[in-house]
């Protein structure tokens, strides 16, 4: 199996199950190992009292495609740290990218650098995540596979 099938493979079994990701209208738009890069439309659902995109919301696309990109070696991983900068409102109607790219993996801890990103290519937001992998696969893969 190729390190790109082995991406590709467990984000399709992470995104069976991740109803969060997709009930908020989130897609995966490009996976490869230690990148993600998932999407959504700023809904009214997404609004917070000044009506833009609620910080809750941005941070979440941001945490969901950290996700994709840190697990994308079959190996189960998890957020251990995350701490996301604002810089930029998330416009109603606006399709916000959150793109993921892992800095360091060393043993069983990863760095991994986000970039929230609006329609006009202007940076809404700035996440990091430290990662820690964890006991599992998010398939079952044989040494030999």
């Amino acid at each position: 199996m190729t390190p790109q099938d082995r991406a590709r493979r467990s984000a399709e079994a992470m995104w069976a199950t991740d109803t969060a990701s997709q009930q908020m209208g989130m897609r995966i738009d490009e996976i490869t190992p230690g990148r993600a890069v998932l999407s959504m439309t700023v809904e009214d659902r997404h609004l917070n009292g000044h009506r833009i995109c609620h910080g809750g919301f941005i941070f979440t696309l941001a945490d969901s495609a950290f996700a994709f990109a840190c697990n994308s070696y079959n190996q189960v991983t998890v957020a251990q740290q995350n701490q996301i900068t604002f810089l930029s409102p998330g416009k109603p109607g606006e399709r916000l990218t959150a793109t993921c790219q892992e800095t360091s993996k060393t043993g069983r801890s990863g760095i991994y650098d986000v970039t929230v990103t609006g329609a006009d290519g202007r940076t809404v937001a700035l996440m990091r995540g430290l990662s820690r992998t964890i006991k599992g696969q998010n398939f079952e893969e044989t040494p030999d596979a």
